[in-house]
Parts: C-alpha cells; sequence; structure tokens
C-alpha cells in the first residue's frame, strides 16, 4: 500500500476498463511504490495538485497579461475542480453498504468485527513485539480450533535502527494438505512502527486496525468456511510478518515475510503448488470500494475478473470492475518470485477519494471504529464463493 509501507501503489486514477494501458505515476500518498517504498499510489488529488499548479500560474500570468489571461487561468481552474468534484464522487453515497442484499448468516459481520477489535486490543502490533508475540499465540490457538495444522516459518533480521536481532515469523494454517488443488489466502499481521502519515503526532500510538487487523480478521471468518471445501481443494492461510517493519522511507525494506516465504517456495517447491493466491489488505473500511489493482490484473487477470465477476452475480457492489491503483504489497514477490498467480483486494483510499478527503492510512485514526464488520463479511463471502467454483 507508499513511501510508507503503505506507499503500496502508484494509484493510476484515469479512467480504463482492465484490458487498458497501465500507465504509471509516482507520489501521491509516498509509501509502496517501490520494494522500499511500500503500498503506494498516486491520487486523483496528487495529480489534481499538479494541475492546480498549473492553474496558479496561469492566473499569475493572466494579472501580468490582462483580461484573456486571467480568463483562461479561471477556465482551467474550473475544470480541474470539477474533475476532481467528480472522482470525489466516485464511490456513490457514503452510507452505502457493500452489499445490495443481506449478506448470508454464515458470513457473521459481528464475529469478524469482534475478531478485528479482539486484534486491535492486544495493542501495536510490530514485529518482534511482545504483542505480535501474543497476536501469534491467539491465532496459533485460534486456527487449531477451527482444524487447521499451524506451522511457522521464521527468520531473523537486523533492525535498521539498532541493528538488534529481530526474530519475524509467518503462521501458516493448513486444510486438506493432502487435496490436489490448492489454494493460497494470505494478509499481513503486523502493523507499522508509528502512525507516521499523522499530522499531529506522527510518532504515536498506531493499531492498524484496517491495515493490519482487517485481512488477518477476515481470513479468521474464513476460517469458519473451511472445514468443508470440495472435495479436490485445500486451503493454506499464510499471515506475513515483516510487510512493514519501517522506521525510515527509502531506507528500510517492506515485504520481509512475503519475500521469504516466496524464496523458499522456489527453492523447495511443494508437492501440490497453489492454483492461485489471494492477499486481503485493508478490506474493513466502513466505506469499502475495492477496484481492480493492476499489478493484480498484469500477473492473476483471470484470477481477478473471476472473484469481480462472482462479487457481481451475488450483488456485492464494494467490487467495482475497473482499474484504479498500481500497488506494490505482498502479492509482488509472491507472484515474481514464486509465481504463484496473486491478486490484491485492497481498498487503498480510506475512507474515501476525492479533494480534502480525510486519510486515515497509518494515522493514529486507523481504528475499529472507522471499520466494519459488513464489509469483512461482504469480502468473506465473495472469496468463498469463488473458491467453491474453482
Amino acid at each position: 500500500m507508499m513511501q510508507t509501507h503503505e506507499s503500496r501503489g502508484r494509484d493510476q486514477s484515469l479512467p480504463s476498463t482492465p484490458d487498458g494501458p497501465n500507465v504509471s505515476g509516482r507520489n501521491a500518498r509516498p509509501g509502496k511504490a517501490t520494494r522500499r517504498g511500500g503500498k503506494s499510489a498516486v491520487s486523483e488529488a496528487a495529480v489534481s495538485g499538479v494541475d492546480g499548479s498549473m492553474a496558479s500560474q496561469a492566473g499569475r500570468k493572466g494579472r501580468g497579461g490582462g483580461y484573456w489571461g486571467t480568463l483562461v487561468g479561471g477556465v482551467i481552474a474550473i475544470l480541474i475542480i470539477g474533475y476532481v468534484w467528480v472522482r470525489g464522487m466516485d464511490r456513490g453515497p457514503v452510507a452505502a453498504g457493500p452489499a445490495l442484499g443481506a449478506i448470508p448468516a454464515q458470513y457473521d459481520p459481528t464475529r469478524a468485527f469482534q475478531y478485528l477489535k479482539q486484534i486491535c486490543d492486544l495493542g501495536p502490533r510490530p514485529s518482534g513485539s511482545a504483542q505480535m508475540k501474543q497476536q501469534q499465540a491467539l491465532l496459533k490457538k485460534f486456527f487449531e480450533a477451527q482444524g487447521a495444522t499451524v506451522s511457522m516459518q521464521s527468520f531473523d533480521i537486523r533492525h535498521p535502527e539498532t541493528g538488534a536481532a529481530v526474530e519475524m515469523s509467518n503462521l501458516i494454517a493448513s486444510w486438506h494438505v493432502d487435496r490436489p488443488k490448492r489454494f493460497l489466502f494470505c494478509a499481513h499481521y503486523d502493523t507499522r512502527p508509528f502512525p507516521d502519515r499523522d499530522a499531529s503526532n506522527p510518532r504515536g500510538v498506531f493499531v492498524g486496525a484496517n491495515d493490519g487487523a482487517s485481512g488477518v480478521a477476515a481470513l479468521m471468518e474464513l476460517a469458519h468456511q473451511l472445514g468443508q471445501l470440495p472435495a479436490k481443494v485445500g486451503v493454506d492461510i499464510v499471515l506475513f510478518d515483516g510487510e512493514e517493519f519501517v522506521f525510515e522511507q527509502g531506507r528500510d525494506d517492506y515485504f520481509l515475510g512475503s519475500t521469504f516465504f516466496a524464496e523458499k517456495y522456489k527453492s523447495q517447491p511443494p508437492v501440490i503448488p497453489y492454483t492461485a493466491g489471494v492477499l486481503l489488505d485493508m478490506v474493513g473500511d466502513r466505506e469499502l470500494r475495492i477496484y481492480y489493482e493492476r499489478n493484480s490484473l498484469k500477473y492473476a487477470r483471470s484470477i481477478a475478473r473471476g472473484i469481480w465477476q462472482t462479487a457481481d452475480q451475488l450483488g456485492v457492489r464494494a467490487f467495482v470492475a475497473r482499474p484504479r491503483h498500481n500497488i506494490d504489497d505482498d502479492h509482488i514477490p509472491l507472484n515474481e518470485i514464486a509465481r504463484i498467480p496473486t491478486v490484491d483486494l485492497i481498498d487503498f483510499d480510506y475512507p474515501r477519494p476525492g479533494f480534502g478527503a480525510p486519510s486515515y492510512w497509518h494515522t493514529e485514526q486507523d481504528i475499529p471504529a472507522n471499520c466494519s464488520g459488513d464489509s469483512l463479511a461482504a469480502v468473506v463471502w465473495v472469496v468463498h464463493q469463488w473458491l467453491l467454483k474453482q
């Protein structure tokens, strides 16, 4: 998700179709635009900010050049404001829920939200912290209770600031390990060390309700469905550590856990390779809108289309079938190193796009109150129904 962990994407917000050009843009919210850059995206606001600067220059020239310069500058400014306003309305009514109808009772919004809150109640969960160890123990116990075999894939890194050894561990929960069609569902479960994009307190407390806990909570809810799957289908849930163990943007690396996992997968291929992977990241937004992510279309187009078609059939309008962001996230090493075709389900606009809209991403406002159990349940409904078709 920028020049912070969530610089995850190079946000391309220009209208397009899934088959349209992948035009790169950089910087809007600094983050994952590169492997060191994190989830980063160039948003419409960033584009309009550049245009706005040009408009201002035109206006200044108008004051020196008379009526026509002023008129041209005014027209440009009006066009820019209109573009930003229209794009800000992209999501539809703020109050609109994620689905047109009721979500089936087996996908429980209240239960899913309680999972999210339970994780956040541990506090910040950066890699190597006591809270991370508490989370690992909680999740191991939970997934085992759902019938999974749980293992930890551990490795050490050097702390980017102190040089001390930091143990990281990917948590792997497996169902039906001997079945011939295996699918990977994954999320990161670490939180960024600080809310570095918080305007008033960038070294404050970051609990990562959406960016960290939402993917985990959704996979916990999905686990209730994995005891009974089609006869040939097995599933691994993998929670990646070290997705954003970043203290200084541009210096520290992202995607440590997923990169380690991908390298192990490549060097020691499993007997039964994954058919496909689905990454869940920032899926708890109260105003959920999940667009096609451009790297997902590049590496796993048929999987992305299948998931969005399933959402359309179910009436889950939170899935919007057109591209919006180009995001570097944990799916990049899975696709590029392990060659596992993997899509990223992510709502990078948190809570919404548009000029002047608030952003909770990497701030102290990324809390459960800004998330929704309905959003989590809707995503689980879609990916589970897609899985049943495989």
